[in-house]
């Protein structure tokens, strides 16, 4: 149960603590901000509202103790991160229950993004420990006109104080994924929760409490986002964002300054079908790429471009599996549970409604209860249709029937979005090529999108991101080359 037994100290009456200098405090402005579960659709928990003044309050303990702990020895935090997984891990289940009424994640789900992020820190630190263990030697002949009168000495240094923000669907993982590199690198961490979401954040952050971390090194403000979301991303005491959510990085990226960006933005996932494809593979893809957690994932299937000589064979098949997904709440390991807010349900019922008019064919009844969507697959969409274009984050797939592989790959293209896209084949030598030929950071081949392993470098193209996730690509970002030059009187050659 949230806020329980080594939590205890995280809450006080029914509101969660904000966590700043070590220690978890009540905020000076007196007031909170409400977090609705999904599935009742009422208050579930209540948060700090984190005013600016505390905001320049833990932004300059995170630079005095950041400049400590880049003094601490690699292996030292290392041996911290792998405490702080441990303790993660431990304690798997309050924090899964947090996920299940702040975001109406299924149970089993929770527990298993808790459990990964566990992983994940763990190899983020024997990763950090490799890769910052090395630095470079060149020596100054190697370019012409030189003699050998310049050594250089190259090592990567922290850049100082990391916001980290993460998003609603996976708030603890998606933390992690941030925090874990900030630290092991050097840097200081602060932390910068989604609203559905905090109070798991909160509960993973006393983890790293409970670790033994310094004093200020980590720190996790609350609060609503038009009062202290972009004094936080503007804030000249910050030194490299790392953000992922919808089109609010966008603006984040235009007001930042010159800091460091490590953004994933959302996309628009194509899934091309070629007419010599795994049907029942590429079915099973699409329930599970399509409508895992009610399709509230950035690479998600979130369009099926397939050809039309086999379009038919594979919408009955995949509409036979839509029609065994349980549907409820998130409590029963329901395959589809409530989106995370009535604004999202409406939002996807409004791209529904301009399907259904302008003539798509819906493969099931649209139904609605609530924040719970049952899921729909539309059949015979066309380009004008906004289903075929914006990303509903929500349990419904588009059918686009094509004539070719251009015209799937041109679709595919025209999006403003470029995060991933899947192409199922037999024939490698096609798979190749399209997957060239596809303005996406990854393309899968016969197999949805997936963001992972955690290690796989993850990015998007064009609004879907910039710079590139992935545990070893994240701790490269966060850090910043150092060189040192030692210049010799007269050159001077090994065995020479």
């Amino acid at each position: 149960m949230a806020g329980t037994g080594v939590f205890e100290e995280i809450i006080e009456g029914d509101v969660f603590k904000y966590y700043t200098d070590g220690e978890w405090k009540k905020s000076a402005s007196g007031k909170s901000v409400a977090i609705i579960n999904p599935t009742t659709r009422t208050t579930q928990y209540k948060v700090q509202a984190c005013t600016q003044e505390e905001v320049n309050k833990v932004i300059e303990s995170s630079k005095i103790a950041q400049k400590q702990w880049a003094k601490t020895p690699l292996w030292k935090r290392a041996e911290l991160l792998h405490k702080a997984a441990a303790i993660l891990k431990e304690h798997k289940a309050p924090i899964a229950d947090c996920l299940v009424k702040e975001i109406a994640k299924p149970a089993k789900d929770s527990v298993t993004e808790v459990v990964r992020s566990g992983d994940l820190i763990s190899y983020c630190a024997e990763e950090g420990v490799r890769i910052l263990g090395e630095g470079k030697f060149l020596v100054s002949d190697s370019f012409p006109g030189n003699e050998r009168t310049k050594y250089c000495l190259t090592s990567k240094i922290p850049l100082g104080v990391v916001l980290a923000i993460p998003p609603f669907n996976y708030p603890v993982n998606l933390a992690v994924s941030k925090i874990g590199p900030a630290l092991i690198a050097g840097n200081s961490l602060v932390l910068k929760p989604p609203t559905q979401g905090a109070v798991a954040c909160l509960h993973m952050v006393q983890c790293f409490h409970l670790a033994g971390f310094p004093t200020g090194l980590i720190s996790c403000v609350t609060g609503k986002g038009s009062e202290i979301g972009d004094f936080l991303t503007m804030h000249p005491g910050v030194n490299c964002i790392s953000f992922t959510g919808g089109d609010t990085g966008i603006a984040i990226s235009k007001k930042a300054g010159m800091v460091p960006l490590q953004m994933e933005l959302g996309g628009k996932d194509a899934c091309i079908v070629l007419e010599d494809a795994d049907l029942d593979l590429v079915a099973a893809n699409i329930i599970k790429g399509g409508f895992s957690y009610s399709g509230q994932r950035c690479t998600a299937v979130k369009v099926v471009l397939v050809m039309e000589s086999v379009a038919d064979a594979l919408v009955e098949k995949v509409n036979a599996k839509v029609a065994k997904l349980k549907v409820g709440p998130p409590e029963e390991d329901c395959d589809i549970t409530p989106v995370v807010s009535e604004s999202s349900a409406n939002f996807i019922e409004g791209l529904a409604k301009d399907a259904k008019t302008k003539g798509a064919t819906f493969c099931q009844e649209y139904k609605r209860e609530g924040n719970l969507i049952w899921p729909l697959l539309l059949d015979n969409v066309r380009p004008d249709m906004r289903i075929a274009w914006e990303e509903p984050f929500g349990p419904i797939v588009p059918v686009i029937r094509i004539s070719s592989v251009e015209e799937g790959i041109h679709h595919c293209n025209a999006s403003n979005f470029g995060l991933q896209g899947c192409v199922f084949t037999k024939d490698i030598n096609k798979a190749i090529l399209i997957s060239d030929a596809m303005e996406t950071g990854t393309v899968q081949i016969n197999s949805a999108p997936a963001r992972g392993p955690d290690h796989f470098p993850f990015q998007g193209l064009k609004d879907s991101g910039i710079g590139s996730q992935g545990i070893t690509n994240s701790i490269n970002m966060m850090t910043k080359i150092k060189s040192t030059v030692f210049n010799l009187p007269t050159p001077s050659y090994t065995m020479g």
